[in-house]
């Protein structure tokens, strides 16, 4: 794990770690000049991680906890412009009242504002939020608010989210817009279905990691990962670091993405 040092007594970033930070993951193989504009995780593991270590399962949340303030300074330095994390699912209600509890009550503590300050970060969360305990609702809209103005990388956090529930949503918004006859069916089209998504602020992603083992897409952002590159990994999440990310970056770098069409079209058309 490549250590992420504090920044300046002024908030300000320390361009040696910057810098040292950028050429550990060049030695990784990642090209600085072709960084995904946005990368989604699915978070995967905790649980298993603490229980390999006779641990209970929240103390894998609370580890999960740091590997998130590593990963978000580290994507934010090398330039990536938008992060989701896959934070807690609609499914993840259905856990046991005791580790819902102690998930909610990390959420609260790991809204670290100095971590998105530091870096630069606005926060903006989707997901049905209205859920959500009132003490952790308002702390994230809190910070969300304070971080507004923040012109780095995004963070987008997917809190009592699922792609089922947001798409039905989008669906029904679409459908009373056609029954007031403020829009003709005919009329509807990918983008005005993108538009109606809680993503629509942001591009689709174009790198989706998942950590733990596990190769499926959870009920995660189904709509917007329809041409996504696809990494999956058995490291779980809590021992998921810089280097691990950098190799995913270099991963990712290494496909051809072609949307569809053949390698020389997309050959011809780099030229």
């Amino acid at each position: 794990m490549m250590a992420q040092h504090e920044s300046t007594h002024d908030g300000t970033k320390a361009p040696n770690e910057i810098e040292a930070l950028r050429q550990f993951a060049q030695a990784a193989g990642v090209d600085l000049q072709r960084i995904p504009t946005h990368v989604a995780i699915i978070m995967d593991g905790n649980g298993r991680w603490a229980k390999a270590r006779g641990l209970d399962r929240s103390m894998g949340h609370q580890q999960g906890v740091e590997t998130v303030r590593e990963i978000t300074t580290t994507a934010s330095r090398l330039g990536v412009k938008f992060l989701t994390l896959y934070t807690f699912s609609t499914e993840n209600w259905n856990r046991p009242a005791a580790e819902v509890a102690a998930l909610m009550s990390l959420i609260l503590t790991a809204m670290e504002e100095e971590l998105f300050m530091r870096n630069n970060v606005r926060l903006r969360v989707i997901g049905q939020t209205d859920r959500l305990p009132a003490e952790v609702k308002a702390a994230i809209d809190g910070l969300a608010q304070r971080t507004a103005t923040n012109t780095g990388m995004t963070m987008v956090i997917a809190l009592s989210y699922s792609s089922k529930w947001e798409i039905t949503e989008a669906v029904r918004h679409l459908a009373q817009q056609a029954a007031n006859g403020t829009i003709r069916p005919e009329e509807i089209t990918e983008d005005t279905i993108d538009q109606a998504l809680t993503t629509c602020f942001m591009p689709n992603p174009d790198l989706l990691i998942r950590t733990g083992g596990e190769v499926r897409l959870s009920n995660y952002l189904l709509w917007q990962c329809a041409y996504s590159e696809l990494y999956f990994c058995d490291t779980f999440w809590p021992d998921f670091d810089t280097a691990a990310f950098c190799q995913a970056l270099a991963d990712y770098q290494n496909r051809e993405r072609r949307f569809g069409k053949t390698s020389e079209q997309v050959t011809n058309e780099q030229a």
